[in-house]
C-alpha cells in the first residue's frame, strides 16, 4: 500500500531568502513533501527568471494571483502551509485580515479552514520597532499560528544587513515536518 506523500504549500515573500526557494522546494520534498509553491506579487517578479524551473521542481503550477471565479483548483489539498520568508507587509495584512494578495488569502482562510500555519518573518529591526509588528506577530499565535521568531526563530537583523545568508529555513521544514508526524 502507497500513501501519498503530505502536500506543503510553501509560501514566500519579497525578501532576500526568497532567492533560494530551488534548494528550499527540494530540502523540502527530499523530507517527503508534495510541495505547491505560491509567492506574493514583488516575490512572483523577483522569481519570474525561474519560474518555469519552478515549476518542473515542483510539478505544480507556481501561483501569484487569485483564480477566477468557477476556475478548478489545480493544487491538491494543503496538508499544511508555512510562509517563509514573511515580510513585515504580510505578517502585518495576515494578522489584520488584509487579504488583497493570494498568498495572504489562502493563509487567512487557513485559520478558519484549520489548516496548520508557520510562519517564519524576515524583517530588518528597524521594522520591528513598529509597534504593529509585535501586535501582529502575538495575533497570528493567538489565532494558532506557530511564528518562528524570536528565541528559536528568525532573528531581526539591522538595515541594510541581512541577506538570504543565514536565514534559517531548517527551523521552517523543521516546524512542517513535526506538524504532520503530529496529525
Amino acid at each position: 500500500m502507497t500513501t501519498a506523500r503530505p502536500v506543503l504549500y510553501l509560501f514566500g515573500c519579497a525578501a532576500p531568502p526568497v532567492f533560494d526557494m530551488a534548494r528550499v522546494v527540494a530540502d523540502a520534498q527530499d523530507r517527503g513533501f508534495d510541495v505547491c509553491l505560491g509567492l506574493s506579487p514583488t516575490a512572483a517578479r523577483w522569481l519570474d527568471p525561474q519560474r518555469a524551473e519552478l515549476e518542473r521542481l515542483t510539478g505544480h503550477p507556481v501561483r501569484s494571483a487569485y483564480k477566477l471565479p468557477g476556475e478548478p483548483d489545480v493544487w491538491p489539498k494543503a496538508d499544511v502551509i508555512a510562509v517563509a520568508p514573511a515580510t513585515f507587509n504580510t505578517v502585518n495584512a495576515w494578522a489584520l485580515g488584509i487579504t488583497r494578495d493570494f498568498v495572504v488569502g489562502v493563509v487567512a482562510e487557513g485559520i478558519g479552514k484549520g489548516i496548520p500555519l508557520v510562519a517564519m518573518p524576515c524583517v530588518n529591526a528597524a521594522y520591528v520597532r513598529h509597534r504593529q509588528f509585535e501586535r501582529s506577530v502575538a495575533e497570528l499565535r493567538e489565532m494558532g499560528v506557530r511564528v518562528l521568531y524570536g528565541d528559536g526563530g528568525f532573528v531581526p537583523h539591522q538595515p541594510g544587513l541581512g541577506g538570504a545568508e543565514g536565514y534559517p529555513w531548517h527551523l521552517v521544514l523543521a516546524a512542517v515536518e513535526e506538524i504532520v508526524a503530529v496529525r
